[in-house]
């Protein structure tokens, strides 16, 4: 199966996570649209859905989905997005489309939370993926040289030889060269060096459970204490 196989199959299982007549959340990303496109057969079985980005939202409106604002929603069962890496234990690198601050909110205000990846996402130890960190952009160059001192790389990410900038306004630092083994502390120090708005390490609170792409079907990993 291709890789776009297997996204595609775990968008499907997914599907079974969804309550009717319930808010969904969405994330961002190329298995996150697999899903949107799934979530339209059924959208008359939900009452809308809240997006983690402005290309989640115009994607769920497409399908003639209703995108509500997380101010106007007092609860969502379930958030289903993917990953750019995850662990075994549920810990998780996100942020490669640039959506991770409202995919942290939102996946912070729903109860569960239901990764979708193919297998090549899996991983032993974080950081062969760079690592996101949304910053306020007057701070960039300053937060990268405190980023510096964790042993990686930091970068300022690039779209057509400008800075990218998020949908908050603001711009991303991608780390290479780390190995992070104990993330839920790396999240956290990383998380109060002022100019940070978030960091892509999804540890602290991770996944529920993660569908998993692999040539022999969907395979469920089930972190639920």
């Amino acid at each position: 199966m291709t890789q776009d196989e297997l996204k595609h199959a775990v968008a499907v299982s997914a599907i079974d996570y969804v309550i009717g007549g319930e808010i969904i959340g969405v994330g961002t990303g190329s298995t996150a649209n697999f899903f949107i496109d799934e979530l339209g057969k059924i959208k008359h079985l939900i009452k809308g859905a809240v997006a983690s980005s402005e290309a989640t939202a115009a994607r769920l409106k497409s399908h003639g989905i209703e995108v509500l604002d997380l101010n106007q929603v007092t609860s969502i069962p379930v958030y289903v997005d993917g990953a750019d890496e995850i662990t075994p234990q549920g810990a998780m690198i996100k942020g490669g489309g640039g959506a991770l601050t409202r995919e942290k909110i939102i996946a912070s205000a729903a109860k569960r939370f239901i990764c979708i990846a193919d297998e090549s996402k899996l991983v032993n130890t974080l950081g062969a993926y760079p690592l996101p960190v949304e910053v306020i952009p007057m701070a960039h160059a300053v937060v990268a040289r405190k980023l510096a001192t964790f042993g990686g790389q930091p970068k300022l990410r690039l779209k057509d030889g400008q800075p990218f900038v998020t949908d908050n306004g603001n711009f991303i630092l991608d780390i290479s060269g780390m190995k992070i083994v104990n993330p839920a502390e790396i999240e956290q120090t990383i998380n109060n060096i002022t100019g940070v708005v978030t960091v892509g390490l999804f540890a602290q609170q991770g996944a529920s459970v993660c569908l998993l792409g692999t040539a022999k079907g969907t395979r469920m990993l089930d972190f639920t204490p």
